[in-house]
């Protein structure tokens, strides 16, 4: 089953991925940007606040975790349910092995690459690169090496058992091997409709971001693109080693699978790569596909759901101890009635080493922006599904009433950043904080 309308909670890799596993919005677990960027009393993950991991190892599952972490400083996994440590900053780069090639010999042994070199005065960066290091010499195939290995261990006996593969593909610096990327002619592949997006009606932000990448030709997004494609097919093929190793053990049937993101990559859309910046559907919608007993089967979903209510969905299909936040909420009514409705879905930037504020909310095919640094975004995707024509100044009795529901959702979650904006300099929004039903248990002055 397909959900086609899987948002992340923000576009930014620690905070989204500290949001799926404890189902709660950045500002209440503490990860506003990546948590190596900033000072070590910055962006702080809450250890009060339970993940999905120890409610499942509390009732008895066998629990592991293989691959990218990225959601806190200690990479002490056991202290957050899951009992088998195979993060890469932890336990996997101890055992990297003989023949497992480290970033620096993939681009000598590379047949294409392209870096960033300007403006003046910054390093220069890997943008993408081919190399000939085929999959199970690179840490893509180290991950799922580690993984392959706890599931022979766990599908052996009749404990239940839930296993996290968690690949750094194809997140920057983008890197795919040779013979995948050979499947895709380069010159053939189709440039996003919003490429030359010029941003003119978007905040001030989105254009000077689009600067960086204003040398890229587009001979050189369509190769990198290829790269990505690539790189996508290569993590297909590690998807199904997994898939395969649950079949012969007889295990795949009575195994839940889900395949998800933690946020999305423009790839020259609107003239943007990477993610971080601009609340586009390129960087906020995510695939999200699951599988298993119980779940509709070749079919679709178009409900709003979010990566944090994951961690409620899990916990109920586990049959384990709830965690009962207002940030987030179980669809697991989805899984049977795909054509059912779930509400609106939301999300929040607070920034990456450059710090803004925004709040995002998808109502049916509305979409609004609400920008603490500029003015705020309203798309109809049904008809503008490219984003590339900003209608709020056409509907301002529609951008007022989607406020109104961010502020409840503000309210609800106790966001008090946001609640704190009667302050006179931080008025920004169009309607105030008073519109979406303050609570009456907390005063904001």
């Amino acid at each position: 089953m397909r959900f086609e309308r899987c948002y992340t909670t923000t576009p930014i890799c620690s905070p989204a991925r500290a949001s799926l596993m404890t189902g709660l919005l950045p500002h209440n677990h503490g990860v506003l940007q990546v948590e190596h960027c900033v000072d070590d009393d910055q962006c702080c993950l809450r250890t009060e606040n339970p993940h999905w991991a120890q409610r499942l190892s509390d009732a008895g599952y066998h629990t592991g975790y293989f691959g990218k972490w990225h959601i806190e400083r200690s990479n002490r996994l056991e202290d957050f349910g899951w009992q088998v440590n195979g993060c890469d900053e932890a336990a996997a780069q101890r055992k990297l092995g003989e023949g497992i090639a480290a970033v620096g010999n993939l681009l000598e042994d590379a047949v294409l690459a392209r870096y960033l070199e300007q403006p003046a005065g910054y390093n220069r960066v890997l943008h993408y690169a081919v190399t000939n290091v085929a999959p199970a010499q690179r840490r893509i195939g180290l991950t799922t090496n580690n993984a392959l290995a706890f599931l022979d261990n766990v599908t052996n006996d009749d404990q239940p058992w839930a296993c996290c593969v968690s690949f750094t593909e194809p997140n920057t610096p983008e890197i795919a091997g040779a013979e995948a990327f050979a499947k895709y002619a380069v010159d053939d592949i189709e440039l996003p409709p919003n490429l030359n997006d010029d941003l003119s009606d978007r905040p001030a932000l989105y254009r000077r971001q689009r600067e960086i990448w204003q040398d890229t030709t587009d001979h050189q997004w369509r190769q990198q693109r290829a790269v990505y494609y690539a790189a996508i097919t290569e993590l297909d093929e590690q998807f199904g080693r997994l898939l395969d190793r649950l079949e012969s053990a007889n295990a795949l049937d009575n195994t839940i699978v889900l395949v998800l993101s933690d946020h999305g990559r423009y790839l020259g859309a609107h003239g943007f790569d990477n993610h971080n910046f601009a609340a586009f559907e390129e960087i906020y919608n995510v695939p999200l596909i699951m599988a298993g007993p119980g779940i509709a089967s070749g079919t679709h979903s178009r409900a709003c759901v979010g990566i944090a209510d994951l961690c409620p969905t899990l916990i109920e299909l586990a049959g384990a101890t709830p965690i009962s936040v207002p940030d987030s909420r179980s669809f697991t009514h989805l899984l049977q009635d795909p054509g059912a409705e779930n509400g609106a879905a939301y999300g929040e930037n607070h920034g990456c080493r450059f710090t803004v504020e925004q709040r995002i909310l998808w109502d049916g095919n509305w979409k609004f922006v609400f920008n603490g640094f500029d003015y705020d975004e309203l798309y109809d995707l049904a008809t503008d599904p490219f984003e590339t024509n900003n209608v709020a100044a056409a509907h301002p009795d529609r951008c007022q009433q989607m406020m109104t529901l961010i502020w409840q959702r503000i309210h609800a979650t106790d966001d008090d950043a946001m609640l704190g904006t009667h302050y006179p300099p931080m008025r920004m929004a169009c309607v105030g904080p008073n519109t979406g039903q303050p609570s009456p248990t907390r005063s904001h002055p």
